[in-house]
């Protein structure tokens, strides 16, 4: 995938150097392609993409990573489009989740979010909190506003609002689900800026948290009577949330790499970043052999301890690489089973009574393995029908199960692994597989082995935005800018999301640009 074109024209145009090819780094190659810039991206591993990847599983081709961009911000499905894939979007099925506690599944509340309740009603008849949880819960409407100065965790005040049972059984989950973190250490201020912000305003957090999503309609459709004035009827069904690709998301990247014309190189780990008189001289390669590349200007689309290290390197960058290195990452696992249909009766009994449910998550004060388990098939309907005949055979790290005729097949997805809990991730694909099996037996009756098995690994996958992160961003963003020609984006920033870093992205290269075009008229 190259567009270098003649030597002289790569002589006479400037040279962007793009380390890291994830989305926000292939992102960003695409949002430079119009301009008259040579650009090169530079990976370390094996393929692009980082996190998303596609492959098989019981002959259905379903992602390894994120399987899933929200539609609300179009900085991810603009960029599909753009890239010739707009005719794969395809939307969700069911869409409503559960929690797993206190021994069962109950429906996760309507009106909430991120786990923070803006119906206290519909959280009640939810059932996910105990009597006294739920009484306590209550307390938030009373209670005179909670002071904050600065940042905090998000169980801290959420906790403060509507105490401990509500945080550990529900918005711990949510977040834990995103983040792989934990809400005693997350930071109110940048996992829920919204409602951080709405907070400001607000005596109660439900009231807050009412402010940030639809009014409820009432019975016939129409706004509910703490609707803003003016507000129109409400549709007879809300528009999805998320969208994904029909063959996965992992398909993304090698198609923003092909339209950026950008030169690709796999295998070419970037070890060390100075400046020169003219530019930037990064040395790749192993130390045996070592290659320079020079640039005019340089894109780290790279994790944050990555990234610190390079910067290390360069002078005036000390507060940036220090507020860099402070970013931590937590690691995960997920586990993808293939189940005949009759040996999965929550998901058929569901079918049949037209009440499917996308998955659920389960909290960590219940020590379980599994974090949060996603019906594929059930989300995604256009993967039924894809995968191949419950046959039994030895397949993927789990045993088969006995034999028995065709049947539809089922995808779930287990995700394993919160900050914390690397001992864990630490056993074997087929210790992994057990453990998803056993707790999908005891959570959603899932009844034998599964047909097949699928484990993926992402060591250091998901940034943790910890208290005073904020301000950590803010620290790396002057240092950063005190650079000519140097710019970062990716998820260690301003969200974890496919579209958050395609954003970054798009900042990145017009930062880049900035640089380099006021450089051509001094």
């Amino acid at each position: 995938m190259t567009a270098e074109g003649t030597g002289e024209d790569r002589r006479a145009r400037p040279h962007v150097v793009i380390v890291g090819g994830g989305i926000a780094g292939l992102a960003a190659a695409y949002f430079l392609r119009g301009e008259p810039v040579q650009v090169t991206v530079l990976e370390g591993a094996a393929r692009l993409g980082g996190k998303l990847a596609v492959s098989d599983i019981a002959g259905v081709a379903l992602d390894e990573g994120a399987e899933a961009l929200l539609m609300r911000r179009p900085e991810g499905t603009g960029l599909i489009k753009d890239v010739g894939l707009g005719g794969q979007l395809v939307t969700p099925g069911a869409t409503s989740s559960a929690i797993w506690t206190r021994g069962a599944l109950w429906p996760l509340p309507q009106r909430q979010f991120m786990g923070v309740p803006a119906d206290l009603p519909d959280l009640a008849r939810s059932g996910v909190l105990s009597e006294r949880g739920m009484a306590r819960a209550r307390q938030d409407l009373e209670l005179p506003a909670t002071p904050r100065e600065g940042d905090t965790p998000v169980a801290a005040y959420v906790g403060a609002r509507f105490g401990h049972e509500l945080v550990e059984r529900l918005v711990d989950p949510l977040l834990g689900g995103v983040y792989a973190g934990r809400s005693e250490d997350l930071s109110f201020e940048a996992t829920l800026g919204p409602l951080a912000a709405a907070a400001r305003t607000h005596r109660s957090l439900a009231d807050a948290a009412a402010t940030l999503l639809p009014a409820p309609p009432d019975r016939n459709g129409s706004p509910g009577p703490d609707a803003p004035p003016g507000q129109a009827a409400a549709p007879p069904s809300r528009p999805p949330v998320f969208t994904t690709l029909a063959g996965g998301l992992g398909t993304l990247p090698g198609a923003v790499a092909q339209a950026s014309g950008a030169v690709i190189r796999t295998r070419t780990t970037v070890r060390g970043l100075a400046r020169t008189a003219t530019g930037w001289r990064l040395i790749a390669g192993s130390a045996a052999a070592p290659e320079e590349i020079t640039a005019d200007a340089v894109l780290l689309a790279l994790p944050a301890r990555p990234a610190s290290r390079l910067l290390g390197g360069v002078p005036g960058t000390s507060a940036a690489a220090a507020a860099l290195g402070g970013i931590e990452y937590a690691s995960m696992a997920i586990v993808t089973l293939a189940y005949p249909r009759s040996r999965f009766p929550a998901i058929r009994d569901a079918a049949a009574t037209g009440t499917e449910r996308s998955g659920y998550l389960v909290p960590a004060v219940e020590g379980r393995p599994v974090k949060a388990v996603t019906f594929s098939t059930v989300k995604w309907p256009h993967l039924v029908g894809l995968a191949g005949p419950a046959e039994p055979g030895p397949v993927g790290p789990a045993e088969p199960g006995p034999a028995g005729p065709a049947e539809p097949v089922d995808l779930i997805r287990c995700s394993i692994g919160r900050i914390g809990e690397e001992g864990l991730l630490q056993r074997d694909d087929r210790e992994l597989a057990a453990l998803a099996t056993a707790d999908l037996a005891d959570e959603a009756g899932a009844e034998g082995a599964p047909l097949d098995a699928r484990v993926t690994r992402w060591g250091g996958a998901l940034p943790q935005y910890t208290v005073g992160h904020l301000d950590r961003v803010a620290a790396i963003r002057v240092g950063v800018a005190d650079q000519p020609g140097l710019a970062v984006c990716g998820a260690a920033y301003d969200g974890i999301g496919i579209p958050a870093c395609i954003a970054t992205a798009r900042t990145a290269a017009g930062a880049i640009m900035d640089y380099l075009r006021a450089r051509a008229v001094s």
